[in-house]
């Protein structure tokens, strides 16, 4: 005998919700903003109505097609989402719950959260944490879960404060911006990695001790270095991480969860065998339900509605015009969502970004162009941008 489903309204009425949607076939790869019903969702035993979703790097990377995220069609990205039961089969929620989903492989091989509806396991989900809204744990969203998972595993290894100075990577990201306020708030002294320098004030204001320049990691280094973290949050990977480990001290610990710079990982064996540095991987997508809500009860603890409000605002200017570079530019559905749910203009381009960025700062050392504003006058003057308004 089949499962009591709870919510679920008269034969023949179907609930029509507006979803993103990514297609591959003849027509090629595309994401598009269409209508799907209730039938269209992929089975599971709760069904609930998505209230905040966020927008990660893997959602970008599906939406553009720019990496092989996406393991099925159609697929609606979405890694994350908060919301509302409206339809239960499980014993753990009914209809009326405020639930919250990070990982699973939802917006990769089963549809996530970039739609109004979503239909999942109810192992998948857990309870709306206690003293936060549906918005607010979005707003903390999978960075922060992932940050406080990565701070979860350096507790474990018998990290305290005392041990010394510990380094996160990657500081003006998502995932850095939460591990520098999770781990000042525990009291431990944070040194912030970041290639965004100008960013220092807003990194400090979040709690790092110290602000350093990325560059000094993110290039080959030795096999072993001056010992001077305690322990290390990696959101970057690659060098970043080999030259983080090469630097950790004795019986330290490192907490790997990104590769922003890359997923090669040029180190050796010699800090491990030599001062005993433990590497933690950190799997933020099958976690289990126990973990989940652990990690959740201490977010709730040691991150406060303001400086949720300044990770979230980042700079705290008022921002009138969001400028898209890159390959992202050219995905013009990406750009209008970025434009009705930000409220802002949008402008797009240049595609080779990273080229006419070269080709601009050799430029002014060279005196041919006297600064950045008459390098982007030119620049704004040798390509045809798009624009997208608020719908």
């Amino acid at each position: 005998m089949g499962k009591a489903l709870h919510g679920l309204k008269e034969p023949g009425k179907r609930d029509m919700f507006k979803a993103i949607l990514i297609n591959k076939d003849d027509q090629g790869y595309r994401a598009e903003l269409g209508q799907a019903d209730e039938a269209s969702l992929p089975e599971g035993d709760v069904r609930v109505k998505v209230l905040y979703s966020t927008l990660n790097y893997k959602d970008g990377l599906a939406i553009t097609g720019k990496g092989p995220v996406v393991r099925s069609f159609p697929m609606v990205p979405g890694i994350d989402f908060a919301g509302e039961v409206i339809e239960s089969a499980s014993p753990d929620f009914k209809v009326g719950d405020m639930v919250l989903l990070n990982g699973w492989g939802v917006g990769e091989g089963h549809w996530g959260g970039l739609a109004q509806q979503a239909r999942v396991k109810a192992d998948w989900l857990i309870p709306l944490p206690k003293g936060f809204t549906a918005k607010q744990a979005l707003a903390i969203g999978t960075a922060g879960y992932t940050a406080m998972l990565c701070v979860m595993a350096l507790q474990k290894h018998g990290l305290k404060p005392s041990d010394g100075e510990v380094l996160v990577t990657g500081a003006a990201g998502g995932v850095g911006s939460f591990a520098i306020t999770l781990l000042s708030k525990l009291g431990f002294t944070v040194v912030a990695s970041t290639g965004r320098m100008a960013e220092a004030d807003y990194l400090k204001k979040l709690g790092a001790a110290e602000v350093i320049d990325r560059a000094s990691l993110s290039a080959p280094g030795k096999p072993l270095a001056k010992e001077r973290w305690a322990a290390v949050l990696d959101s970057v990977g690659s060098h970043t991480l080999a030259n983080a480990c090469a630097q950790t001290k004795s019986n330290g610990a490192v907490a790997a969860c990104g590769l922003a710079q890359g997923m090669d990982f040029p180190s050796s064996v010699a800090p491990f065998i030599l001062r005993g540095v433990t590497l933690y991987g950190i799997n933020s997508v099958t976690v289990p339900r126990e973990k989940r809500i652990a990690a959740y009860e201490q977010l709730s603890k040691l991150v406060d509605l303001k400086t949720l409000d300044e990770i979230s605002a980042v700079t705290g200017r008022s921002i009138e015009m969001i400028h898209i570079l890159g390959g992202g530019s050219q995905n013009d559905l990406l750009n209008q969502l970025t434009a009705d749910v930000c409220g802002v203009t949008v402008k797009t381009g240049p595609v080779e970004a990273t080229l006419f960025g070269n080709i601009a700062v050799q430029a002014i050392s060279a005196g041919v162009l006297a600064n950045l504003s008459e390098a982007r006058a030119i620049i704004g003057k040798s390509f045809t941008s798009k624009v997208f308004r608020p719908a």
